[in-house]
């Protein structure tokens, strides 16, 4: 994988780096930052972020008046960006500047063997153990023009300038410096209504009891503010120690979480890499209508190059979860799993109580999803004090019931104190297969759809008798892939499950088994989860074991899972959907098999979104719905041309 692949598919490579510092000695650390550019470049960094006044120190104090410092301070900026020529590698660093005889804490972008462009800090901090104003000059205060002369050239400057890669339009750099980030109105704000989509910061913050905690959440809740990459570049430990410390603290945020966060107080050069998916901001920013529904300050767009980092690595360093609808970590695991059964409840108490009724009916069949419904109906009859008796829990064991689950299907509701009941479905199916001229002995769509919506008959009219109303069992899987019947499981009057992926029901269930109903119900819980998932429409195997399950005929539930999410969550297109999993499973699938299943999950997406089109109501649980009249609104006739075509480029 090269740089360019990353590129392409909207990832930037992006560096913090803390330098080693010698304090005032401009010459020095003129190499020490050099030097860490190069180590950035061999981990394959496109853009890298040095702290405030990283060429001098922050601390340097009167000795910013000095002319010497202030010389050689542009002249290492100068040989800098010589540097990045060969090395590929755009750099932001900071600096003493003097324009039109006032004295800036400034930031430079450098880049392609020139400086770009230069920033002004706006907000200078004057209170407690900090005094910039004795020294330096605010960015709101330059009237001179848009650029200022540097190296016997003219160079963009102001606090109104974004800097924009020509060969990735949507990287847009935004720069504000530390205090700024403090601000009640960050620069980066108005920065990122404007269009960018990496902020910056070179900063110089020092460190106190419980402050890197308030830091990070400030990086954190303004790259979920601005939907924006943040990278926060500190000053360290070389700085004076006279009166404060430093601590060289390193965050790379995007949209709302730390991605990257270095350790603290290295004397030596401590460097964070990461990479930022900018692709994905965008489509969070065209989602968010309060964000295009804002007015876009005026900035200048300083146009420069994302280069390809000389003799460095190009890869994919972000861990891709294979699970993006289950977290890897155990105890938050179990708090989704808490918090998603909750929300199921609470909407199903909610319909009961506007129904106003005390009795739901619901098929069972031994399998993960009715069995999630079936526990819901629990949780929401507990909560509204009703008497659990009043869930009818029906069992319809048909020509294609294995052993296993019809005696799970059994069993369960006796346990959990519903009432259960089993009818039958194989004479009235076949009866109603002769009714019209189909042979009972051919397996085929008709033989199968038909038992569903025998089943969805028998529900609709127990319900109707008993004054209640029908829960629906499917998941959200099923209704991306289309996998259930027309009017027959497709329908019910309230779908518990239609928020929840089929990878999460399991965890949902084995979730329950743990924390709501040990003992014997759990033991059940348990082998439901360990049942291969089967609509079981077709005749068991000879010794009553099931011979038709679901991920050998439509693919697994992981990848088609996975596709889901990025689809519809990042909106990604199929080439970097197969990018992604490919990384994601390497060593699980070969990459022809993920591009068959992907090519089954558009095919099927696209042909089965009539079925969604008149989905019964029920409950968001997560960020990820395709209720027609909430998150999801595709035309039934749309075809999946284009996207197939983008498949096999």
């Amino acid at each position: 994988m090269n740089a360019s692949t990353l590129l392409e598919h909207g990832y930037l490579t992006l560096a913090t780096i803390t330098p080693e510092l010698h304090l005032g000695d401009v010459t020095a650390n003129t190499a020490f930052i050099k030097t860490a550019a190069q180590h950035a470049a061999e981990e394959g960094a496109a853009l890298v972020v040095f702290p405030e006044l990283s060429l001098t120190g922050y601390s340097c104090g009167d000795l910013f008046y000095q002319e010497a410092l202030l010389r050689t301070a542009r002249e290492g900026l100068n040989e800098l960006a010589a540097t990045t020529i060969a090395s590929g590698v755009s750099l932001i660093v900071g600096l003493p500047f003097v324009a039109n005889g006032r004295l800036y804490n400034a930031a430079a972008f450098l880049s392609g063997g020139r400086v770009v462009g230069i920033v002004p800090k706006t907000h200078l901090p004057n209170t407690g153990e900090f005094y910039e104003q004795r020294w330096f000059a605010s960015g709101k205060t330059w009237t001179g023009g848009d650029t200022v002369n540097f190296n016997g050239g003219e160079v963009p400057f102001g606090t109104d300038i974004l800097f924009q890669a020509e060969n990735m339009r949507e990287c847009i750099v935004g720069i504000e410096i530390c205090e700024d980030l403090w601000a009640a109105e960050p620069p980066s704000g108005k920065q990122a209504l404007a269009g960018a989509t990496v902020l910056c910061n070179p900063s110089a913050g020092n460190e106190l009891l419980g402050k890197s905690a308030y830091r990070r959440d400030l990086v954190i809740q303004q790259s979920a503010r601005c939907i924006a990459a943040y990278a926060y570049a500190n000053s360290g430990p070389n700085e004076s120690s006279s009166d404060v410390v430093f601590s060289g603290h390193g965050m790379i945020s995007q949209n709302g979480k730390l991605i990257a966060e270095s350790e603290r107080f290295s004397f030596e050069e401590t460097m964070l890499v990461s990479q930022v998916d900018i692709q994905r901001l965008l489509h969070e920013r065209h989602l968010n209508n309060t964000w295009f529904g804002t007015a876009a300050p005026t900035f200048r767009r300083v146009p420069f190059r994302l280069g390809t980092p000389a003799g460095g690595t190009s890869r994919l360093r972000r861990r891709v979860s294979p699970t993006p609808f289950v977290p890897s970590d155990p105890s938050k695991r179990d708090a989704n799993c808490r918090e998603i059964f909750s929300i199921q409840a609470a909407g199903l108490a909610r319909r009961i109580r506007h129904v106003n009724t005390r009795t739901v009916t619901l098929g069972v069949s031994g399998g993960l999803d009715s069995t999630l419904a079936l526990l819901v109906c629990v949780e929401a009859f507990n909560r509204l004090s009703l008497d659990l008796r009043g869930i009818l829990a029906v069992s319809m064991p048909g020509p294609g019931t294995s052993t296993r689950t019809r005696n799970n299907a059994a069993r369960l509701p006796r346990l959990l104190g519903t009432t259960p009941r089993e009818l039958p479905i194989t004479p009235a199916f076949e009866q109603h297969l002769r009714d019209i001229g189909h042979t009972p002995d051919a397996p085929d769509a008709t033989y199968e759809n038909a038992q569903a919506r025998e089943r969805t008959q028998i529900l609709m009219d127990i319900a109707g008798a008993t004054g209640g109303f029908v829960v629906g069992t499917g998941d959200l899987s099923e209704a991306a892939l289309g996998w259930c019947t027309f009017n027959g499981d497709h329908i019910s009057m309230y779908h518990v499950n239609i928020g929840v992926p089929k990878t999460l029901v399991r965890h949902l269930v084995a979730w329950a088994a743990r924390e709501r109903h040990p003992g014997d119900v759990g033991v059940i819980l348990d082998d439901i989860c360990a049942t291969p998932v089967s609509p079981e429409l077709l005749p068991p195997t000879p010794n009553g074991t099931i011979s038709q399950e679901t991920e050998r005929i439509i693919g697994p539930y992981e990848l088609h899972d996975f596709f889901l999410h990025h689809f519809v969550r990042t909106g990604a297109g199929p080439k970097k959907i197969l990018f992604l999993a490919q990384h994601a499973f390497s060593g699980k699938y070969d990459p022809d098999s993920i591009r068959k299943w992907l090519r089954v999950f558009i095919q099927r997406f696209f042909s089965q979104q009539y079925k969604r089109s008149v989905m019964p109501d029920g409950p968001k649980v997560g960020s990820v719905a395709l209720s027609p009249r909430g998150d999801w609104r595709m035309p039934s006739d749309a075809t999946a041309a284009l996207w197939l075509r983008e498949l096999d480029e």
